[in-house]
């Protein structure tokens, strides 16, 4: 069922007590594109999945983006601050533990702004197809957060170079940051699942 706070957003209750599942969809997605996802990293786990404010030729993405690779900086640092709003808000509705993030391409990266700029909100993060959101993000600490990576050797639109920027920022603000890199482009594959499912039950 579609509820709304902040955000338009689907909410699934598990039967596990473990920490939700932040499904954050790609550019043109929904709250419904990353439910089959969710369900099969984590059956058991609920799962609440907003869809993105910003609208780039209709279609939603959570901030705004001045050409492929290039973002409005301003933008994403407001637009992580309301989702990570949004987040503690839906905790306190739905009797939520913070969530893990699982979140693809501009979804992982809104997901590595809350990272840098509002850690406390999540208890980790799954960060499919990221790159680097902020190019001067605040001094962040992160914990010991466990975050995943998952970059694909043959993305045509995240270079190598810049993953592992994201994954070197993130280490340095005290993550206990995880980067695998499959033989694979931009889009997800069974591979993705069997990685991140494996990380997330560890």
């Amino acid at each position: 069922m579609t509820q709304e706070l902040s955000f338009i957003h689907r909410f699934e209750q598990g039967i596990s007590t473990a920490a939700p599942l932040l499904l954050l969809h790609g550019t043109g997605g929904n709250e419904n594109d990353l439910l089959s996802l969710g369900r099969s990293l984590a059956p058991e786990r609920s799962l609440l999945s907003p869809r993105g404010k910003v609208l780039e030729n209709g279609m939603p993405r959570f901030f705004r983006r001045l050409a492929e690779g290039v973002f409005d900086e301003q933008d994403v640092i407001k637009r992580a601050h309301e989702l990570a709003d949004f987040i503690v808000a839906a905790g306190e509705t739905y009797k939520l533990p913070k969530p893990i993030a699982v979140g693809f391409s501009n979804g992982a990266n809104i997901a590595a702004a809350i990272l840098l700029l509002r850690p406390d909100v999540l208890s980790g993060a799954i960060l499919l197809r990221a790159m680097v959101p902020l190019a001067k993000p605040p001094q962040a600490d992160l914990a010991q957060k466990p975050v995943l990576i998952i970059s694909g050797a043959s993305d045509p639109i995240i270079p190598a170079s810049n993953a592992n920027l994201l994954a070197t920022m993130l280490k340095e603000a005290h993550g206990d940051v995880q980067h695998e890199t499959l033989p694979t482009g931009h889009n997800l594959t069974q591979n993705d699942v069997t990685l991140a499912s494996t990380w997330l039950n560890r």
